[in-house]
């Protein structure tokens, strides 16, 4: 063997002696890493929330708080049963942890490595916090103090869930840990542990449940909604197989057990849905029915799990006028309803704040938990009340037309069409004002004016307002398109504020298990100037001067109101003659400077029931004795004319716009139309090619009605005078019974 040359030791060395220095800054590296590390994990842990037996005992559900903190209720079963470990079954444990955590009785600290490990590097990956990685003993840290809300996945809360699950394991032994765990997780339908699931879907104690119910507990606790076998039963049993195979995987059951197992439907044993055993039957549960599954709903959205976070969930509720809209919609006290079936929803929003102050979703419910409701449905014309939105609101603001701006009551038909557009009462009233035109509610100055302003900029006005008209709806969408309660609530309070629109919202705050707080708003978006709400807000007044809202008067309250109703189509007239001279629906929305309520009223089977002259007056009669009481401890101010605004008698006139002097000639008398007869009836059509409408009016009068029409068509894109809404086929869009536009079959026709 060559010996070394002394160069080439020389050499050996030096690559040595450099090796040494890179391995010296490597380990230090690595060091200062741990060191940081331990740092910020001492750090972290040290502001980790405290964690009690309490906690680990209770039930994952949240608490529901009305506006003022007062506990309305809980979300959960509140008669759950606990069960020790030691009623059990062996099996069911298996089942668990098996599925959960196989490795459970092996984590001293309650922490696994090489899960945290794996997580880790898919989270690396994904560059976010995924999550996954939890061991039994962290998902039950998870489920007592955190929250499923991203917020909660970060580091921090990740360190802070590690350190508290080795407390945990230091202070409870593993049969404690997953007692606690098989009591605390939910299993949807507000069901919490494993006893209360076995009684709630099989009727049976956990001892008497076979191996493919247990399965199909065990795996619920990932994804309860998902996993629901009522309502996924496909999805529930592919979770149920997996459990089994897991079980199998884990040595704890045999082969033939897991093929047994496998091959057993899925509603084996499976007993009826208990609709009502989801919550409890409280008087407040019931009151406040409707606005708690919208709260739920925005809760969900918000990233929360309301069944599983323990959160205490302040919402924007008055319980007492809650309960008042409750009491006036569901008893005699207050209005006659003529039948049960009689259908009543509202939505009450505090046009200042935009906070939902209360929600009522029907009448007669009974104790149906999280039911339907009708006060956020969209598929029902809001009728005449969208004539301010989506014709004068729009006209006011880009057109500069003032209160006297001249408008004609005249035969009209689509453009381009043969359809002709009728009035309520199938007259006509020649000149008139827009505030006569608006106050006595006329349909064909309505959708005049709507072309005039042009179709797509009226409804961006709309859409500013909570309610997005599609591009190809038609004119029609001027006396009336589908929208909720809460979408005209809302939009009725920029009229009520001075031109600004927030976004609805039902949850003031939330608080997490760990006394984190955030709190919620809704921003004010400015969408029209304050001349023109307030011109639209003395214009409504009118309508409890002239008998079209006379049901809603309120003796000395300023307040501003428009009524609706709608009308049935031909076709529904021609399958139900017995629908003739009625409405599928009728509306209020009125409004003062601290409140906006909007009532429907209708029968869910709307080609079977209709409404008469007298139902028709139910919106506002609920409307007046629910703000007869809320007004009762406000402040009743009346709305202040903007300066740039001028007053000529009643009119009222953009800056500069007023005219120099104030004769007859500037003015239009108005005679209220004699309603003494049923409106629906008189805007029924005549033939098949004829439709009606109880809108406003034209953007200027001409002497001959052809030609304005067809003056007024060229205005407007004509790609819009073709609506296909068909969220109801037999219904025309009307005010008190006009029939709609072609192919506008949005709901009802529209009426005042």
């Amino acid at each position: 063997m060559t010996e070394l040359t002394r160069v080439q030791r020389r050499e050996k060395n030096k690559k040595s002696n450099n090796i040494f220095p890179i391995l010296k800054w490597v380990l230090i590296g690595f060091l200062v890493l741990f060191i940081i590390g331990i740092s910020v994990f001492g750090f972290y842990a040290s502001k980790a929330p405290a964690i009690t037996q309490d906690s680990l005992q209770s039930a994952g559900s949240s608490n529901i708080y009305d506006e003022n903190g007062k506990k309305l209720f809980n979300l959960g079963n509140e008669e759950r049963e606990y069960a020790s470990i030691t009623h059990i079954p062996k099996q069911m444990q298996n089942a668990v942890v098996s599925i959960e955590d196989k490795r459970f009785y092996d984590e001293p600290f309650g922490i696994d490595p090489i899960r945290i490990i794996s997580a880790g590097l898919g989270n690396l990956k994904s560059q976010s916090i995924q999550g996954g990685g939890s061991t039994l003993t962290q998902q039950l840290v998870k489920l007592s103090v955190f929250s499923t809300h991203k917020s909660d996945q970060t580091i921090k809360r990740k360190i802070q869930e590690i350190w508290l699950s080795m407390q945990v394991e230091k202070e409870y032994s593993k049969q404690q840990i997953l007692e606690f765990y098989m009591n605390k997780v939910y299993l949807s339908n507000g069901i919490y542990g494993v006893k209360t699931a076995a009684r709630y879907y099989y009727d049976k104690g956990l001892n008497e449940l076979t191996l493919p119910q247990m399965a199909l507990i065990a795996g619920m606790p990932q994804s309860p909604y998902n996993y629901d076998p009522y309502l996924h039963p496909q999805a529930a049993k592919t979770r149920r197989d997996l459990v089994l195979n897991a079980m199998y995987s884990n040595k704890k059951i045999t082969k033939k057990d897991l093929v047994a197992a496998v091959n057993t439907p899925i509603n084996d044993g499976l007993k009826a849905k208990d609709t009502n055993a989801d919550a409890t039957n409280s008087e407040t549960r019931k009151i406040s029915d409707p606005y708690l599954k919208e709260v739920i709903s925005e809760a969900k959205k918000k990233g929360y799990d309301p069944y599983r976070d323990n959160l205490k969930i302040t919402t924007n509720m008055d319980y007492t006028a809650q309960k008042k809209l409750y009491d006036i919609v569901n008893s005699s006290t207050y209005i006659y309803y003529p039948d049960d079936k009689i259908q009543i929803a509202s939505t009450v929003v505090d046009p200042n704040t935009g906070k939902v102050v209360a929600m009522i979703g029907g009448r007669n419910q009974g104790d149906v938990q999280l039911g339907y409701n009708r006060a956020v449905q969209t598929s029902r014309s809001n009728g005449s009340t969208m004539k301010p939105i989506m014709d004068y609101a729009p006209a006011l603001e880009y057109l500069g037309w003032s209160t006297a701006h001249p408008l004609k009551d005249s035969p009209y038909k689509y453009p381009g069409t043969n359809i002709e557009l009728n009035n309520w009462d199938n007259s006509y009233m020649g000149s008139m004002t827009l505030r006569n035109a608006l106050a006595s509610s006329r349909n064909i100055p309505a959708v005049k004016t709507l072309q005039k302003v042009g179709f797509d900029k009226a409804r961006g006005f709309a859409k500013s307002l909570g309610i997005d008209v599609p591009a190809n709806t038609g004119l029609s969408a001027g006396i009336g398109y589908s929208s909720s309660t809460l979408q005209n609530a809302a939009a009725y309070s920029a009229f009520a504020n001075g031109g600004y629109y927030r976004k609805p919202y039902f949850i003031n705050k939330i608080e997490t298990s760990d006394g984190v707080v955030h709190r919620y708003d809704s921003s004010a978006k400015k969408v029209m100037k304050s001349s023109t709400a307030y011109m639209i807000t003395d214009i409504l007044k009118d309508t409890f001067t002239n008998g079209m809202s006379s049901s809603a008067v309120i003796s000395g309250l300023h307040h501003a109101g428009k009524t609706g109703e709608t009308n049935y189509s031909d076709e529904a007239l021609k399958n139900n003659p017995g629908l003739t001279g009625l409405a599928p629906d009728a509306w209020f929305d009125g409004y003062t400077k601290n409140y906006s309520i909007s009532v429907w009223a209708g029968y869910d089977k709307q080609n079977k029931d209709g409404l008469n002259q007298s139902d028709q007056q139910l919106p506002q009669e609920v409307y007046k004795y629910l703000m007869s009481y809320l007004q009762t401890y406000k402040s009743n101010k009346d709305w202040k004319q903007p300066g740039n605004l001028t007053k000529v008698g009643r009119e009222l006139y953009p800056s500069g716009s007023a005219p120099s002097i104030y004769s007859s000639n500037n003015s239009y008398s108005y005679v209220a139309p004699n309603r003494s007869t049923n409106d629906t009836t008189a805007n029924q059509p005549t033939n098949d090619s004829k439709t009606t409408d109880n809108s406003g009016g034209d953007g200027s009068p001409k002497n001959n009605d052809n030609t304005s029409n067809n003056s007024d068509n060229n205005t407007n894109n004509s790609g819009n005078t073709d609506g296909n809404n068909s969220n109801n086929g037999n219904t025309n869009n009307n005010d008190a019974g006009g029939n709609t536009s072609p192919n506008n079959n949005a709901s009802p026709n529209t009426n005042n």
